[in-house]
């Protein structure tokens, strides 16, 4: 590849994403914020925040998951929270036996509980184990919040509260995810004061 298409792909990309945050900006900052108050208003009911996703959106769970274990900006006692893409006995367990559409509502079914807070993630919004695990999420009585792309797919409107980054480029949704996710992580430590 020349050294100018190289330039012009970078400079593409880059126009894509801010185009994308744009888009997030004018659309998401208020479901932004009540997603933040819905996963404290968990945490402070002594909740779980569950977390799944396929692919980059695995990922991005288990990365999400280990900021509010772990520390995002401060150090702060450790939150409840689990990624349900991270356990790989589990994960080949499930989809041996029970195969991969029950991955991630065999485990809501086994753990989650009333004031949890399950967050999928899902560029498509058409992902069978995310909309089973929905599905399941709602009859244990836990609230969803789904991470969303393109225009939500069959996901849409099925949890409690839908943040759709209105893009079909994957990358760009996933970017977009992640960065919503680390907003709320920190809006999450601001609200429990710790």
């Amino acid at each position: 590849m020349q050294h100018s298409k190289k330039i012009k792909a970078i400079k593409d990309n880059l126009r894509e994403h801010l185009n994308t945050i744009n888009i997030v900006e004018r659309s998401l900052v208020e479901k932004i914020s009540e997603a933040s108050k819905i996963i404290s208003k968990s945490l402070k009911m002594g909740g779980t925040i569950f977390w799944c996703g396929n692919g980059g959106s695995a990922a991005d769970s288990m990365h999400l998951s280990a900021e509010l274990i772990g520390r995002f900006k401060k150090n702060r006692i450790p939150l409840k929270s689990i990624s349900l893409s991270s356990n790989p006995s589990t994960i080949t367990c499930i989809s041996n036996d029970f195969g991969y559409e029950s991955l991630f509502s065999r485990q809501i079914q086994a753990l989650g509980k009333k004031d949890d807070v399950l967050i999928v993630i899902s560029t498509s919004g058409n992902s069978k184990n995310i909309i089973k695990a929905i599905n399941q999420a709602k009859i244990n009585k836990l609230k969803v919040v789904s991470f969303l792309g393109n225009k939500g797919g069959k996901c849409k409107g099925k949890g409690y509260l839908d943040l759709i980054v209105n893009s079909n480029s994957t990358a760009r949704i996933q970017e977009s995810h992640i960065m919503i996710g680390h907003i709320i992580c920190e809006l999450i430590e601001k609200e429990l004061k710790i």
